[in-house]
Order: C-alpha cells, then sequence, then structure tokens
C-alpha cells in the first residue's frame, strides 16, 4: 500500500501544526480516519484495511519517512486495535466496527483491579498513552486482587491482565513535553474505583485468540519489535536523503568540496549501504515469519533474530545519526528545520525500552 501523492502533501503541510499544538491535528487525523490507518489490523469485515504483517510495516515505514509523530501515533494506536483479536467478540465487534475507534494506552501493570463477581474495580496511574487527546478507549495492565490479597498464576506469581476503558470514565494528566515527537500526545492517565465488566479483561496471547485471523496468532513481542522498528527506519531514511541533499549544496561552496566533501560523501554512502543491507534482513525475516505461521513452521529462531537484529540496527541508526548531525550546521539546529525534527523525534523514540540495548 503505498501513500499518494495528496497524502504526502497533507502529511509534509500538517506536520509543523502538530508539532505546535502537541497533538495531532485536524487534518493529520482526518486523513488517519479516512485511509483507516489506525485500522490496519483490523479484519476488513470490521471496516479495517486487514493487512498481512509485511504490508502493514511497509506502511508504517513510509508513514515515518514523511513525518515520524504521526508515524508513532499511528503504530502504537493500531497495535492497540489489534486487541481486537484478543477481546470477547460480543462486545469486541461492536466497538471496533465504529469508523474512528482508537485504542491507546500503557503496557505497564501500575494499576490494581479488585475482582467483584464478573467485575473489576478499577485504579491506578499509569504513563505515556500515546495519542491520548483522541483515544477512544485507554488500554491499561493491572494486578488483580480478590478481597484485598493478590491472585496469583499458575506459576505462583502475581496475576496480571490487560483491560481496556472507555475515555469517558479516565482522567488525563496532560504531561507530555519532550523535545521531539511532541504530536504524539503521550499524556499519562488515571483511573480511580471505575467498575467494568469482565468482558473488558483480555490476555495478549496467541493460544487466547479470540478471533481466527493469521496476524492474532503472531506472537506480541516480535511483532511490536517489527512494528516499533520500522519507525526508526524511516525517520532515519528521511534523514539520511536529507543530509544527501544538504551535502549536494555544499558541494557548491568552494572550501567544503576541496577539503570535507570527499570524506562526507563517502561515509554517508558507507551509511546508506548499511541502511540498505539492514532493512532487507529484517523485511526478510519478518516476511519468512509470516511464511511459516501460514505453514505452521516453527519460528523460535526467527523471532529470536527478530529481536537481536532490531536493536543491533536502532543502535547503528542512533550511532551514524550521531556521526552524522554536527555536519548539518546552524540549519540543523534550527528548531523548525526537518533535520532538526527528524534528530529530536529519532533520539525520544530511543526511549522506548523495547529496543533498546543494556549498557
Amino acid at each position: 500500500m503505498q501513500l499518494s501523492s495528496e497524502d504526502i502533501a497533507i502529511l509534509k503541510d500538517n506536520q509543523a501544526m502538530g508539532i505546535r499544538q502537541k497533538a495531532l491535528s485536524d487534518g493529520q487525523l482526518e486523513l488517519i480516519y479516512y485511509r483507516k490507518w489506525f485500522k490496519i489490523w483490523i479484519p476488513p469485515e470490521l471496516g479495517g484495511l486487514g493487512l498481512t504483517l509485511p504490508e502493514g510495516l511497509n506502511l508504517l515505514a513510509d508513514l515515518a519517512y514523511w513525518d515520524g509523530g504521526l508515524a508513532w501515533t499511528v503504530t502504537l494506536c493500531s497495535g492497540a486495535n489489534l486487541f481486537v483479536g484478543f477481546i470477547d467478540p460480543a462486545i469486541g465487534n461492536q466497538v471496533f466496527e465504529a469508523d474512528h475507534v482508537c485504542f491507546g494506552g500503557s503496557g505497564q501493570a501500575s494499576g490494581t483491579a479488585t475482582r467483584e463477581g464478573d467485575h473489576y474495580r478499577l485504579r491506578g496511574f499509569w504513563k505515556y498513552a500515546t495519542g491520548a487527546p483522541h483515544l477512544t478507549h485507554f488500554t491499561l495492565n493491572a494486578q488483580i486482587l480478590e478481597s484485598g490479597n493478590p491472585v496469583l498464576n499458575e506459576k505462583g506469581e502475581p496475576l496480571i491482565k490487560s483491560f481496556f476503558v472507555d475515555r469517558d470514565h479516565v482522567l488525563i494528566h496532560y504531561d507530555w513535553d519532550t523535545f521531539g515527537l511532541e504530536a504524539t500526545a503521550s499524556h499519562s492517565f488515571s483511573l480511580e474505583d471505575i467498575v467494568v465488566d469482565g468482558r473488558q479483561s483480555f490476555e495478549i496471547d496467541a493460544a487466547k485468540s479470540t478471533r481466527n485471523e493469521l496476524l492474532y496468532q503472531y506472537p506480541f513481542i516480535p511483532f511490536a519489535e517489527l512494528t516499533l522498528l520500522v519507525n526508526f527506519t524511516g525517520m532515519y531514511k528521511r534523514f539520511l536523503d536529507l543530509i544527501e541533499k544538504l551535502f549536494v549544496l555544499k558541494s557548491n561552496q568552494s572550501k567544503w568540496e576541496k577539503t570535507e566533501s570527499k570524506e562526507s560523501f563517502r561515509v554517508l554512502d558507507d551509511f546508506q549501504q548499511d541502511y540498505v543491507n539492514r532493512r532487507k534482513a529484517i523485511m526478510n525475516l519478518a516476511a519468512l515469519s509470516w511464511e511459516n505461521l501460514h505453514d505452521g513452521n516453527d519460528n523460535a529462531a526467527i523471532y529470536e533474530q527478530i529481536g537481536i537484529q532490531s536493536r543491533d540496527f536502532v543502535e547503528s541508526i542512533l550511532t551514524n545519526t550521531t556521526r552524522l548531525y554536527p555536519h548539518t550546521g546552524i540549519s540543523g539546529a534550527a528548531i523548525e528545520h526537518e533535520i532538526n525534527i527528524i534528530f529530536r523525534n529519532i533520539f525520544t523514540a530511543s526511549q522506548h525500552k523495547l529496543l533498546q540495548k543494556s549498557l
């Protein structure tokens, strides 16, 4: 699924507005809903695109190339909408049929859910709900309690379950104030004694999927690693392309052309080739894992490689971006310059724990 020239124009025209208001603009949201980008992973029968994993990854990378903040929001919100495959259809189908449904929230188990018969009483505080201002439902993880005591799972550990809650029950704390990915509006939220139907709990486990589509049999961790990674690759590809344009312009300056041009283009060429090689390798793994899942073949080794290569790729992106950025001049330091926007977005995205390497 390729972006049209009209889509790209809207993305470019609205990026600055999203950054200034620290939330997606009306123009951005209108395009997202029209193209059903929050419904990348929702079946067509529920009004979604029903893309395969490789198709969805390519779309997210293309979005990130033009607007990292919008792409990050689409990735996290469409990823939360993936939970349609794990929610009781009796309650989930009606929710996800809506044109503007948008799930999002936190994977941290920073709250409690007290079991009361067929219901749960939720309370807690959760950070980093991407797209908070336009979410229709918030997702969260909570420790299960009963009669004030922790409920244990089969391993003797505290039982953690996921829940979704209508936004009307949620208090949003407008505390997202970062130097990049501003438009993601990833604010904190809290709940205080909100009682929900037990059917609003779910477990993100392929063995407990409530739908038959292949996507919901794909393990969530490698899925999350891949969908986050393509945001980095899309932003980084745009960064490299802009650096190349900048170097071409600098070549018109005789002093730079004589003293720095040759080495600068050599380094840039190395980084571009490294990007092509790494992206090809990881996308091949994604495609192979999808084929194996379809054919019923074991994917354990491939999932492990996806995790390793994703983190290696992100590390190289951060290292290479840091090396190139000082050579962008004052224009690259200007807050409204696209190079500066991408630099801020890449390093804000790097704070997500999933693709970080240990020190």
